[in-house]
């Protein structure tokens, strides 16, 4: 009994021996394996180190090499890293222990506490834009776009930045702000209603149109273009509107008739001006409004005083005819009794009874004179200008043919005178006038009348000089006008220098004089070129 027993234990002893043994075997198996696993990632991890001290290694050129200034700084504010372009920006380098915070503006203190407090707690910055001192570019403005900067365990250790110089932006966009200011005021005290509209809805007003209109700002706002302009200004403006809208146009301008808040109306010269968008498209419009109302009452006015003025002008010249030859009839009557009675009696009348009757002639001939200037003053006017190719040189030598010259009496062209285009009539008549005017008041023994012209560039200066008995300057204007004369009234009508007057206006002229009493007075005249 016992040897079995003892042969059973040997036998359990002998397996567990060999279960031992093949756990052993299976320990050192795997103990291997550990071995090798742990091995292998010592160097994986060896690798990761590396390639992660890489990464950080091309990071750190990128912020080096970046364009925009970067920087980061611990969380009180202290600089710890730079770029080149931050160093070239601020001023400053690492070594010069600089605190962001020390160069912001004062005035943008309290911006920049609240700006880093939401930093903190959001882990990001954008669009942060305080105005910094910098070493050699003084004041600046800037833009940071930023965030923090975490440890491996997710704890905050710095914040990084980079910024953008943004001066230029900010002083263009102040000054685009003050512009649009005062354009603004300008608009709002501009002297023109200014309305800008959508397709009729009303977007903005100025008080002058408020103020045309009779709506307060609220209530214009309220209405439609329609709401205040009469039915046929905007069927007449509408056409036009259209053809804006399609882009055949990009203003217009037209008379239109408003209507006021209280039911009046006046009219106004509108001008629509097209306000498209960067692709072409029409946005609104600007509409500039100015009341002509008064302007128009004017131009009717002045339309119906032309049509009296012509009316009467008709009515003179018809009159001025009819009175010349009621007149002139008895004078021919009158003439011929006083010639006859001078053939019949001058013998039996004594020397003052001979006079007389030679001074009723002389009378008689200067009333019949009277009456032809005053006919050839009411004729004249443009509308019956017949112009044509004049050599004044010719007519000159007509006129010196015709008109009394006395002996003592020398007419003389000082330079040959141009050829002009006016009316021949009117040209003779003038000068005519002028060299009558000159020959007759010369008391010198030698007379001379000069006769000359200069070619300016929109105008023919002429000009006749007399040695003559000159002109009293109180005269200078007054011999222009009508009736108006010097010296001898028995060879003067006091007409010849207003025909002369009216026909230099018609061509557009000037008339004027020099004088001296006892040594002579030049005439000068102007006359436009004609096309």
């Amino acid at each position: 009994m016992e040897s079995k027993d003892i042969t059973l234990l040997k036998k359990a002893l002998l397996r567990q021996k060999k279960a031992r043994q093949q756990a052993e075997k299976i320990l050192e198996e795997k103990s291997k394996e550990l071995y090798d696993t742990s091995l292998h990632l010592k160097e994986t991890n060896k690798i990761l180190e590396n390639l992660l001290e890489e990464k950080n290694s091309e990071l750190d050129n990128v912020f080096v090499n970046i364009v925009d200034p970067y920087i980061v700084m611990d969380l009180r504010g202290k600089m710890i890293k730079m770029n080149t372009a931050a160093e070239e920006f601020l001023g400053y380098t690492i070594e010069d222990n600089i605190m962001l915070t020390d160069l912001v503006h004062p005035d943008y203190k309290q911006y920049s506490i609240n700006s880093f407090s939401a930093l903190y707690t959001t882990g990001l910055i954008k669009r942060y834009r305080p105005r910094i001192f910098t070493k050699n570019k003084g004041l600046r403005y800037v833009e940071i776009n930023g965030s923090i900067v975490k440890d491996k365990t997710g704890k905050p250790i710095a914040a990084q930045g980079v910024l953008r110089d943004i001066t230029y932006e900010f002083e263009m966009k102040s000054l685009l702000d003050l512009q649009r200011q005062r354009l603004d005021i300008i608009v709002e005290n501009s002297p023109l209603g200014i309305l800008l509209t959508v397709k009729g809805d009303l977007i903005k007003s100025n008080r002058t149109i408020e103020e045309m209109l009779g709506y307060s700002e609220d209530e214009l706002m309220a209405l439609h273009v329609q709401d205040f302009i009469s039915i046929e200004s905007l069927k007449e403006s509408q056409v036009l509107r259209e053809k804006m809208y399609e882009g055949n146009m990009d203003n217009f301008s037209i008379n239109k008739k408003y209507l006021r808040k209280d039911g009046s109306v006046f009219s106004a010269k509108t001008t629509v001006n097209a306000v498209k968008n960067s692709k072409g498209v029409l946005e609104y419009e600007v509409a500039l409004i100015e009341d002509i109302t008064h302007e128009l009452e004017l131009e009717e006015e002045k339309i119906q005083l032309v049509k009296d003025l012509e009316s009467s002008n008709k009515g003179l010249q018809e009159y001025a005819h009819i009175v010349s030859h009621d007149l002139k009839s008895p004078l021919r009557s009158i003439s011929a009794l006083t010639t006859w009675m001078y053939e019949d009696y001058k013998d039996k009348l004594d020397d003052n009874g001979v006079y007389n009757l030679k001074m009723m002639q002389e009378k008689v001939e200067s009333m019949d004179k009277l009456i032809d200037g005053i006919l050839k003053y009411s004729t004249i006017k443009s509308d019956n200008l017949d112009n044509s190719i004049v050599d004044v040189n010719e007519v000159v030598k007509e006129i010196t043919d015709i008109i009394y010259i006395p002996d003592h009496v020398r007419v003389v062209i000082v330079r040959k005178l141009p050829t002009i285009y006016a009316d021949r009539t009117k040209i003779h008549q003038l000068i005519q006038n002028f060299l009558s005017n000159a020959v007759v008041h010369i008391e010198q023994k030698r007379g001379l009348v000069e006769v000359d012209c200069i070619e300016r560039p929109k105008f023919w200066e002429f000009s006749i000089k007399d040695n003559g008995v000159g002109i009293p300057k109180e005269y200078h204007e007054k011999i222009f006008k009508i009736f108006q004369s010097i010296g001898n009234k028995e060879r003067s009508t006091g007409i010849g220098l207003s025909i002369v007057k009216k026909i230099i206006d018609l061509y557009e002229g000037k008339v004027w004089l020099k004088s001296e009493i006892g040594k002579g007075t030049t005439f000068f005249f102007t006359l436009k070129k004609q096309k």
